[in-house]
């Protein structure tokens, strides 16, 4: 039973992202934040289970990005959907793509399934990542949706900054610039200096614009691991 426990913890991440997907068909976007937070802690939760229990396993690999697709990849990209489809005004000059236009969301989990397969086919990625986290790309979104649906239907300038993030967050999911890893390996500052900072950095945003500032804390995230890069600094120590 002790292996069972963390696919359990994986299946009720996946059960998470299903019902953020119904809050999105809903139009309840705080409801869709919500349950996508609560898969990415079971989704946290799952791998440490595995670790700490010493039962991590190729089917748990395998189950984990299963559930990542749906709870960071089609639900985010069902609340876009929603967003682009019923929030969203188009300009003139781009009326007659309405009903397409909604689907460019659906690059969403299009990449995110590319990244999660070639994830688990490289071993650079033990301690950091390269390229943008789906978990963080998938938070990323939802939260955006939630700040912008009301501006989003008095503005048209929204539909091409949805469009454009669409874009270069999904080619950021599949290419090879390192990110940090957000786990803390231990209780000293030394060595824990960028995730202590995007703490503080994701935590001041809340305060201050509530759920929307999660979608600037990841922004945040990028631009550290961008600056880190810049300087040369090792992101897989």
């Amino acid at each position: 039973m002790k292996k069972e426990i963390p696919n359990i913890l994986t299946l009720l991440n996946l059960f998470s992202g299903c019902i953020a997907i119904t809050m999105a068909f809903r139009g309840d976007f705080t409801a869709v934040v919500i349950w996508v937070a609560v898969a990415a802690l079971f989704d946290f939760f799952d791998g440490l289970a595995a670790r700490s229990l010493g039962v991590a396993s190729k089917m748990g690999v395998e189950l984990d990005s299963l559930a990542d697709l749906v709870s960071f990849g089609l639900a985010p990209a069902t609340a876009v959907f929603k967003l682009l489809q019923d929030h969203t005004l188009l300009p003139d000059l781009l009326s007659r793509f309405e009903p397409v236009i909604p689907y460019l969301a659906f690059l969403i989990p299009l990449f995110s399934a590319y990244r999660l397969a070639k994830f688990n086919i490289d071993d650079r990625q033990t301690t950091s990542f390269l390229g943008l986290p789906t978990p963080a790309n998938g938070l990323f979104w939802v939260s955006y949706v939630c700040g912008t649906c009301l501006a989003a239907g008095t503005n048209g300038f929204y539909l091409y900054l949805t469009a454009g993030l669409i874009l270069v967050l999904s080619l950021l999911m599949i290419s090879e610039i390192p990110m940090f890893s957000l786990k803390i390996k231990s209780m000293k500052i030394k060595g824990n200096e960028r995730q202590l900072l995007l703490i503080v950095i994701m935590t001041g945003c809340v305060v201050f614009w509530g759920i929307k500032g999660v979608a600037w804390g990841i922004l945040s995230y990028i631009v550290i691991s961008l600056f880190s890069m810049r300087k040369g600094e090792n992101l897989y120590k």
